[in-house]
């Protein structure tokens, strides 16, 4: 179906987090908001994430009781961001993000609450909080999108129990503690009754949570303010007056379509994680070509930026945010890609050895401090093994990757070669082309510090967020057990990226900027579009998405300045 008008103010390119929220807010400011998503879905990356939006001295932390101020937040990414690029944009990421969640939270469906108990990845430094920075959205009832549903990109199969049942944070605690408590018990057999009425109806649960939660209540936001959004179409070009972007040209089938903006045109597609060129030019060759984002992610609209003489912003520390991932056969037959960000890596009882067979890193660190330690011991190869080491005990208690914990049958991972199994660690490092004397010593090594629950070699357990992170009915460590119950498991891991962080230069107004500083009148960018505000660095869990929201409702914002704002803007909003 081609869009319905020949011009509109707005056209945003991309429906993920960062492009549906500057829609929502242009919308909500009474601009008329066409959307292109050249998939089929909305929700992009975001869709597959944990939905975590980073927003320091925010005022939901405030009513929760936990203190927090704009000072500590610049103490804190002075340290953890020490490079003087783009420290305008992170002033006014800071100053701007709560405003921006006000905002949304007062004119489109989305609605986000504090995770009391989730420190910032560098606890130790000044500055730091041990939670509320992290807002995550609530709950969403997904039968409130009615057919639109089908529109929403699904969450990956992988995090999902049953089909297509998706759990919180807090309710894995539950569903881990079936038959040993009440309480979890009861609230996990409420949950599966819930979905297996829901699943009456729909092809999957319609609770949604995480980052799905959160795409879906953008998507209400557009569709409660009838924005127009054309699926499975290209943007070709842009179209330029002058020294103004005016529009765009699409093809949409076998036709190309002009369109134009009155106001302007948002960049949001995504960033270039799934373009070969691009990544072998800004990526380090040690990080191959495995990235756990939406495969839509192919540098569109930083071609479409530069050919309107935009400059990149390539000072960044890493070119990308990065997560260890294991791969895998789905049975359909699709390459699966799985993020090991919380589930497993921190856990009592297991441990991460190079190709070497040799420990490298404290297996607690972040998923992006974990890479870091990868690349750097992976000095230059770009297919460099890597693996995970666990027990029979570990893989029943916590699971392993996709590997859900207290799974009976392993079989078909082991024949798929996923999973690698050995009665001893000497066989289970023959069979993964270790030297069995080194690996032996390596889990020896270990063993003897965990009988105590320490790890003097790199002090895994040692902060807040690593001991968050791990098991804390664990004792005395909640990071740290021994590996000694065969059989005993090994599962290859490769460093992947979860978006880029290398995207275009932008102003404190989110409008792109040539290479003299200047801004392009009519194009703004948002997401990972834009050049990290972090210069590539992760200080903590939703620094992607919260710049997301915040330079996109920052656009927004900036799109309808001198507009009418119509009536609609202070409705409330309903399906």
């Amino acid at each position: 179906m081609m869009p319905a008008h020949e011009t509109y103010d707005v056209i945003v390119i991309g429906a993920g987090a960062g492009g549906m929220t500057a829609a929502a807010v242009a919308a909500a400011e009474g601009l008329h908001v066409l959307v292109i998503e050249k998939t089929a879905f909305v929700g992009g990356t975001t869709a597959w994430s944990g939905g975590m939006v980073w927003i320091p001295a925010n005022a939901r932390m405030k009513e929760a009781g936990l203190a927090d101020s704009i000072t500590d937040a610049v103490r804190y990414l002075s340290s953890t961001v020490p490079e003087p690029a783009n420290a305008g944009l992170r002033a006014a990421f800071l100053a701007r993000g709560p405003e921006a969640v006000a905002y949304l939270e007062a004119n489109t469906e989305v609605r986000l609450q504090p995770v009391k108990a989730y420190p910032d990845f560098y606890p130790e430094r000044l500055g730091a909080t041990p939670g509320g920075r992290v807002l995550e959205p609530v709950a969403f009832d997904g039968t409130r999108l009615g057919a639109h549903f089908a529109r929403l990109r699904a969450p990956l199969p992988e995090f999902t129990l049953f089909g297509g049942m998706m759990v919180n944070r807090l309710d894995i605690r539950h569903l881990r503690r079936i038959g040993k408590s009440l309480r979890s018990t009861l609230r996990a057999a409420r949950l599966v009754s819930e979905y297996a009425l829901q699943r009456l109806r729909w092809p999957r649960g319609t609770t949604l949570h995480l980052g799905n939660a959160l795409a879906a209540r953008l998507y209400a936001s557009l569709l409660a303010r009838q924005v127009e959004i054309l699926f499975s179409a290209d943007v070709e070009d842009l179209s330029v007056q002058g020294d103004r972007v005016s529009g765009v040209v699409i093809r949409h089938g076998s036709r190309d379509r002009s369109i134009a903006a009155r106001r302007g045109v948002v960049l949001a597609t995504g960033g270039f994680s799934h373009d070969a060129a691009l990544r072998k030019r800004f990526f380090p060759p040690a990080a191959g070509f495995v990235s756990a984002t939406s495969t839509a992610g192919t540098g569109d609209g930083l071609r479409l930026a530069m050919t309107a003489s935009a400059a990149l912003n390539t000072e960044a520390t890493s070119p990308a945010y990065w997560v260890p991932a294991s791969l895998f056969r789905r049975d359909d037959g699709s390459r699966g890609v799985f993020p090991h960000t919380v589930t497993d890596r921190a856990k009592p009882g297991v441990i991460a050895v190079n190709a070497a067979g040799r420990r490298f890193v404290n297996e607690a660190l972040s998923y992006h401090e974990f890479v870091l330690a990868m690349l750097r011991d992976g000095n230059g190869e770009p297919d460099r093994p890597f693996y995970l080491i666990c027990d029979r005990q570990f893989l029943w208690s916590y699971g392993l990757g996709r590997i859900k914990p207290f799974a009976r049958g392993t079989r078909r991972y082991i024949a798929s070669g996923e999973l690698i199994e050995a009665p001893d660690i000497a066989q289970l490092a023959a069979k993964i082309g270790i030297k069995p004397s080194v690996l032996s010593a390596t889990i020896a090594s270990y063993n003897s510090g965990a009988k105590e629950g320490r790890d003097p070699e790199f002090g895994r357990g040692s902060t807040i967020y690593q001991r968050h992170l791990g098991d804390i009915s664990h004792k005395p460590n909640p990071c740290v057990a021994s590996i000694h119950h065969a059989p005993f498991f090994a599962m290859r891991i490769y460093p992947a990226d979860l978006g880029t962080a290398i995207g275009m230069k932008v102003d404190a107004q989110a409008r792109v900027l040539r290479a003299d500083g200047t801004p392009i009148a009519g194009l703004y960018a948002c997401g990972n579009d834009m050049g990290s505000i972090m210069n590539g660095n992760y200080p903590g869990p939703g620094i992607t998405l919260g710049p997301a929201l915040t330079f996109g409702y920052i656009a927004g914002r900036h799109l309808a300045e001198g507009s009418v704002v119509t009536a609609t803007r202070a409705a409330k909003l309903s399906l």
